[in-house]
């Protein structure tokens, strides 16, 4: 493993930050995740938080394993055979024990509760709510647009507009909400096709109703409680185009974003001006 020495650590396991992982991962990075008990995750084929949700702990991305590990102790070992390990956390900093040179907050939370510049050597945040030089060293745009992908070593990511990008010319559309308090389940799955106004399951008692046709990329695991307004599910309008187990374009850039980071800090180059 070309960086055997530099473990990189994860704080959230959804798809972004596994596009992240794949990244490092095939750049000889060892790479560890640090994720929620119950996984909040909706492109789940996509997302190395499903090895918490498999029952044989384990999940398989692009040719990249992920393992559930019992604790911080299993990490090095798990990450230096190639495999990702995944243990579960709570928002708080990972685990102080943990040797790592580099820290993801790949949380996207668009706000920062809790992450600091001692997290590591090196600290990396994705999108919005953080700030480079103050609360972690860079800072990695989600935004879809020109930037996206772009590393900022001085100030903060496009704040949040509070719309999901356009894919296949749907915006808001595609995202599924929970339309109340209560536990989703699913009458429909990953990569189903479906017509608007079809019903693909419930959270609680509502039904969640698909507003435009496309293939189902994205829903929340069967049983998961959340609040209402909380994304859990995601349709995708190019039809017979989506691949559904394939890391998005996006996730890509993003994590090309980070991997430029921290071979400029292993480097010791200076970053680039603003």
């Amino acid at each position: 493993m070309l960086f055997g020495n530099h473990l990189c650590l994860l704080r959230g396991g959804g798809d972004l930050a596994t596009g992240v992982a794949l990244r490092l991962h095939r750049a000889g990075f060892p790479v560890a995740v640090c994720e929620l008990a119950h996984p909040l995750a909706v492109r789940r084929a996509v997302a190395v938080a499903s090895a918490l949700l498999d029952p044989a702990g384990r999940a398989s991305v692009e040719g990249m394993e992920a393992r559930r590990v019992a604790g911080v102790h299993e990490i090095q070992g798990a990450a230096a055979s190639g495999v990702v390990p995944v243990l579960t956390s709570s928002n708080l900093p990972p685990a102080t024990q943990i040797a790592r040179s580099v820290v993801v907050d790949a949380r996207l939370l668009k706000q920062n509760p809790d992450t600091t510049l001692s997290d590591a050597p090196l600290v990396v945040a994705l999108g919005p709510g953080y700030t480079a030089g103050v609360d972690c060293h860079a800072v990695v745009e989600t935004l879809r647009g020109p930037d996206l992908g772009r590393v900022i070593y001085n100030g903060a990511a496009t704040a949040d507009t509070g719309t999901p990008g356009t894919v296949g010319g749907r915006s808001a559309e595609r995202v599924l909400r929970a339309p109340v308090d209560g536990a989703a389940s699913w009458v429909r799955t990953l990569g189903d096709r479906v017509v608007t106004d079809e019903v693909l399951g419930w959270v609680g008692e509502s039904p969640v109703i698909s507003v435009i046709d496309g293939t189902i990329r994205g829903l929340i695991a069967d049983g998961t409680h959340v609040p209402a307004g909380t994304k859990v599910g995601d349709i995708d309008p190019r039809g017979d185009e989506v691949a559904i187990d394939q890391v998005s374009d996006k996730a890509l850039a993003v994590g090309g974003g980070v991997l430029e980071a921290i071979l400029t800090w292993i480097g010791g180059e200076e970053p680039p001006k603003p």
